[in-house]
């Protein structure tokens, strides 16, 4: 089996294009997808849940609010370690223990034991962040955008399907067979990934401790990081929004079932399709121009989504629409993004992703906040214009960057 080391070769992506044979390609777009999905299982599962284990309505949050807090803190404590432990090992590490933390989430009865299952698949899930700039590594620089692009299809599908399908399975057997079921294929996921993924050590260099205090110095230097950070945790922000509010407008509104909002949700998946166009792009040198249109169809998909409160089946379609137009932004802004900073540098690439990350993450988590409380207290046409409200401050701020002669930046 071939050892992939962190040399200036693999650092400047001198290669071979074939250093990435399309099956491992397809096996690790298809990993991140299965693992990142474990993130949003829970999201239209919190009721039946809560329900079930005794938590109180205004605690039912904590179901959703767990997992995000430990995948948050996996962004910033573990995933640096790829740039310090060998990184398959430290991402079957990561997924076996996904499996036994969804294990814990699936055989839970009481809420304490249900919520530390959740805080553990968090940080479990974090092993997708490893496999992404493991990816990037495997590759020369000239087709780093299409191969990220590739695997964040993947990564975006998972997100995507991630709610509909655990509708499904909850309607059709149980909330516990969803986590169940997760633990089963992470488990074989583990296995596979053990005998395929070629090993990649990374170079000699700082220790954990000072793996984590140079993120610091990485965060306030980087100037591509800090502007792509921004820019995505403002799209993502909205993306979170739309998505937490949406499931109430289609209930309250157009009367739908858990089915009828889970076939909604299938809808988004079409975005997808924009992670492979969006890497090709980006390697063409586009990345600039292409981070500006992104950030109008996320605005774009708010304007067009004011529209389709009407509670009719033709408004319904509006929102499809803007549904598909806001995840094709959102998911070009995402690679476009992790094609910029995959650029800066192999030694601190996993540094680098788990700051861009965290950051927008955090932007997320906002974004779903936000997005509540615009809901109850104006409706879905308050929540709309705080949706459109985030990519104005994204475009703002890439505006800013029109002005920078560096090609680099935007």
């Amino acid at each position: 089996m071939t050892k992939i080391p962190n040399s200036p070769g693999a650092a400047a992506g001198c290669g071979d294009e074939a250093a990435l044979p399309p099956y491992l390609g397809w096996l690790l777009a298809t990993s991140c997808g299965l693992i990142v999905a474990n993130i949003y299982y829970a999201q239209p599962l919190a009721g039946p849940i809560s329900a079930a284990l005794g938590l109180p309505l205004r605690a039912a949050g904590l179901i959703v609010t767990m997992t995000q807090v430990g995948y948050g803190l996996g962004l910033l404590l573990v995933v640096p370690l790829g740039d310090l432990v060998e990184n398959r090992r430290l991402a079957v590490s990561l997924i076996a223990g996904a499996a036994l933390a969804l294990a814990g989430a699936a055989v839970s009865t009481g809420a304490a034991a249900f919520l530390a299952a959740a805080f553990l698949i968090g940080i479990g899930s974090v092993a997708v962040q490893v496999l992404v700039p493991y990816a990037a590594h495997l590759v020369p620089a000239a087709v780093r955008g299409r191969v990220v692009g590739d695997i964040m299809s993947g990564l975006m599908l998972g997100i995507m399907l991630a709610r509909p399908v655990a509708s499904l399975i909850a309607d059709a057997l149980s909330w516990h067979a969803v986590f169940a079921l997760s633990a089963t294929v992470m488990i074989g996921l583990a296995l596979v990934l053990r005998a395929v993924m070629p090993p990649r050590w990374p170079g000699p260099g700082l220790g954990y401790g000072g793996l984590l205090a140079s993120m610091v110095g990485l965060a306030r230097s980087t100037r591509v990081l800090r502007r792509h950070a921004f820019y995505h945790a403002c799209l993502f922000g909205a993306f979170s929004l739309f998505w937490t509010t949406v499931p109430l407008l289609l209930a309250d509104t157009f009367r739908l079932s858990q089915f009828g909002i889970a076939m909604f949700a299938l809808a988004g998946v079409a975005g997808a399709i924009a992670a492979p166009i969006a890497g090709r792009v980006a390697d063409r040198g586009w990345s600039r121009p292409a981070t500006g249109l992104a950030i109008l169809a996320v605005g774009g998909a708010f304007l067009l989504a004011r529209g389709g409160a009407g509670g009719t089946p033709g408004l319904l379609g509006v929102l499809v629409a803007a549904a598909i137009l806001l995840d094709f932004g959102v998911t070009t802004n995402l690679v476009l993004g992790q094609r910029a900073i995959f650029a800066l540098g192999a030694a601190y690439r996993s540094r680098l992703n788990g700051l861009y990350m965290a950051t927008f993450f955090a932007g997320g988590a906002l974004g779903s906040a936000i997005g509540g409380w615009t809901y109850a207290h104006g409706g879905w046409s308050l929540a709309c214009w705080a949706g459109l409200g985030l990519p104005v401050i994204a475009l703002a701020y890439y505006a800013t960057a029109l002005r920078a002669p560096p090609p680099g930046t935007a």
